[in-house]
């Protein structure tokens, strides 16, 4: 194994976290991924690697240890609820090895003969539903798997639910989960319709399921053709012995269930059916993108258990991706808003995965080199993970004699400037940052967002402005006006007045967002509200040193030198001067700076497991009376606050070292002024 050093470990480590959780949130809650499943699950195993090799950096926190979240914003309309049963996730594999290793696992602990459940993976979005009294009672998302988003309302809308059970011994109260998806015809009609609408369509089932179940209209709901296949029941004292009698309950009460499914007697009957299904599953009417094989044996289950985030009774096995051949009609040189130049392939329409593929990014020009692609080639395309097409090779066997190598731009397709090589990174990129259209844009895109100003401007408002010259830099939204705006396309008083509502109703934002608006590269929500903590304002954040800025937790050297070379520039400074004219927060407030108390002050706290407020309110709390939360065990940490399901690894390394363990109950006694 190639050596590494703590440090290279270390912001490593800190970048794949960074990047799984921008992954998470792409996939979850924006339903807009941008790499695939493979490509995703590739990550996620260098960082268990990484982690398991430096447990020093272990975190409670990392993405390999929480469920990837679905949760919305309370204000958004649904309500968050907890689940009486957490909603796991399953761990994964593409390949057979892994898969009889699974099943040597599980015969360790069995020691007598079990059977598996073998069922189709479906490409939605995860339900629970719960019935009581023989009728549907509450629709809950996966969530964060702690607690989801109530979805009731719109799950009424779905015929294949039912709302009244039928037929014999039905549990007065129980779970039952499944999957809710979109059917190729669905969503071909509503990717037809918001085609003809101007609006753009969705990229594939998956994200259009996901999306359609968080409307807030649920007659809009009921027009997406949705679907629902359950697949596990949960309850107390449930009458049976095997996963296989409980589904087959479940069909008899009314239930749609996959008429796919079979009981395997062995690992090579589980093999067998992935065989069959990786060919057939071309000739379904949904998305499947794997198969889940469970332990059958209610008991075993339970034997087996489950790790922080995953059962050990059951796993998935992702199909290979898709391939079509087409052809290379054109390519385009599309500029980011980071000023990343990224060519992209026009395609010869080609059905794939139950989408048609027009499109398929080529990355770089290193990519384009080692594909050694030209217009008119005939190439293999691949959804990788049935999301993201992407051109794994061209077939040489069928190049015309002249096709031309293409040429990459030397200068910028949009503003025209010379471009640069980020050798790091292998991207050209434009370095007229303050000029370029698209990266200005890309700027306004982000300070508006929801998570930054909240401002109520879409991608196809800034645009607008930008073509009109009304906006150039930051501070020139809170230069419009009313007679800029009024008789613009679209723009009408009412309109009008709620943009300016939301324009200084921006002026109010906390400080910790407003730095994150700035959109300062590495920079996202949590590393800007840990940055607006430490150091107060932001003419203290301008005045940090590389080593100031590395001491703040979860900060390594590349969001250190990030931080360093914005406020270095001279172009910034002047812009966060006239946004703070406009009476933008550039400080903590009085009411979160100045601390309830100073009864933890000189303490380190780590906190582990889950509490009855989230742990962002709990690492506040810690801070609003003086103490310091860090994320890892060590000889300086004070106590260790383990709330329910504390991480074993924390509590061991605490006993090891001789730090107090505390309970919920004695850290509030602490801050309260008694002895815990």
């Amino acid at each position: 194994m190639a050596k590494i050093t703590k440090s290279f470990a270390k912001e490593r480590i800190e970048q794949l976290r960074h990047e799984l959780e921008e992954h998470n949130r792409n996939y979850y809650i924006l339903a807009t991924p941008v790499i695939s499943d493979f490509e995703y699950d590739m990550l996620m195993l260098e960082l268990q690697g990484l982690e398991a090799r430096f447990p020093e950096f272990a975190s409670e926190d990392s993405p390999t240890r929480k469920v990837g979240s679905d949760l919305t914003d309370t204000n958004e309309g649904f309500t968050q609820v907890e689940h009486r049963y957490p909603m796991l996730s399953l761990g994964n594999t593409y390949n057979e090895e892994e898969l009889y290793e699974f099943h040597q696992r599980v015969a360790n602990v069995a020691r007598v003969p079990f059977t598996y459940s073998c069922e189709l993976k479906f490409d939605g979005t995860a339900i629970c539903l719960i019935y009581k009294e023989g009728r549907l009672a509450q629709a809950i998302t996966r969530g964060d798997g702690i607690k989801g988003d109530d979805v009731s309302r719109n799950i009424v809308s779905i015929e294949s639910i039912p709302h009244i059970l039928h037929g014999k011994n039905i549990p007065a109260e129980f779970e039952i989960r499944g999957e809710i998806f979109m059917p190729y015809e669905a969503f071909e009609r509503l990717n037809a319709d918001r085609t003809a609408a101007g609006e753009a369509p969705f990229a594939n089932p998956r994200n259009a399921a996901s999306g359609s179940l968080k409307l807030l209209d649920p007659s809009k709901v009921k027009e997406r053709g949705l679907d629902c296949i359950l697949y596990h029941l949960l309850g107390e004292d449930l009458p049976f012995s095997t996963h296989s009698e409980a589904i087959e309950a479940a069909a008899s009460w009314g239930f749609h269930v996959s008429e796919n499914s079979i009981e395997a007697k062995d690992i090579e009957e589980v093999i067998c059916y992935i065989e069959k299904w990786e060919k057939q599953r071309k000739n379904l009417p949904y998305a499947t993108d794997g198969i889940v094989i469970k332990v059958n044996q209610l008991d075993l289950q339970r034997q087996l258990g489950y790790t922080a985030k995953s059962p050990r009774w059951a796993t998935a096995f992702k199909f290979k991706p898709e391939q079509a051949l087409t052809e290379v009609l054109s390519i385009d040189y599309q500029v980011g808003r980071t000023g990343a130049i990224t060519p992209v392939a026009n395609l010869e329409p080609v059905p794939l995965s139950g989408t048609t593929v027009r499109r398929a990014s080529l990355h770089n020009f290193d990519q384009m080199e080692l594909l050694d692609i030209r217009v008119g080639d005939l190439v293999y395309v691949e959804k990788g993970g049935e999301i993201i097409p992407k051109i794994t090779g061209v077939e040489f066997s069928k190049r015309h004699a002249d096709v031309q190598k293409p040429i990459f731009p030397s200068i910028c397709p949009d503003c025209g400037t010379y471009l640069e090589r980020d050798p790091e990174q292998a991207r050209h990129y434009c370095p007229n940052s303050d000029g370029c259209p698209t990266q200005i844009k890309g700027r306004f895109i982000h300070f508006v967002s929801r998570k930054a100003m909240d401002i109520l401007a879409g991608e196809a408002t800034i645009s607008l402005f930008y073509d009109k010259g009304l906006i150039r830099t930051l501070p020139d939204l809170y230069r419009l006006k009313a007679e800029d705006i009024l008789g613009l396309d679209g723009w009408q008083q009412k309109s009008v007045d709620n943009l300016f509502s939301s324009i200084e109703q921006s002026k109010q934002v906390p400080f910790s967002r407003v730095l994150y608006a700035l959109g300062i590269r590495h920079i996202g929500e949590a590393t800007a509200r840990m940055a607006a903590n430490t150091f107060g304002s932001i003419d203290a954040l301008a005045s940090a040193t590389r080593e100031d800025l590395m001491q703040v937790e979860d900060f390594g050297e590349i969001m250190a030198e990030s931080v360093v070379t914005y406020f270095a520039n001279d172009a910034n400074r002047r812009m966060i001067e006239e946004l703070r004219s406009f009476g933008l927060q550039f400080a903590l407030s009085e009411e979160e700076e100045s601390p309830l108390s100073d009864r933890l002050s000189g303490t380190t706290i780590v906190i582990s497991g889950n509490f009855s407020i989230s742990r962002e309110e709990m690492k506040a709390l810690i801070a609003a009376h003086g103490g310091k939360n860090v994320s890892s065990v060590s000889g300086k940490t004070t106590y260790l606050l383990a709330g329910e399901k504390s991480g074993p690894e924390k509590l061991k390394r605490a006993e090891k070292l001789g730090i107090k363990v505390i309970t919920e109950e004695d850290f509030l006694k602490i801050i309260e002024g008694e002895k815990a």
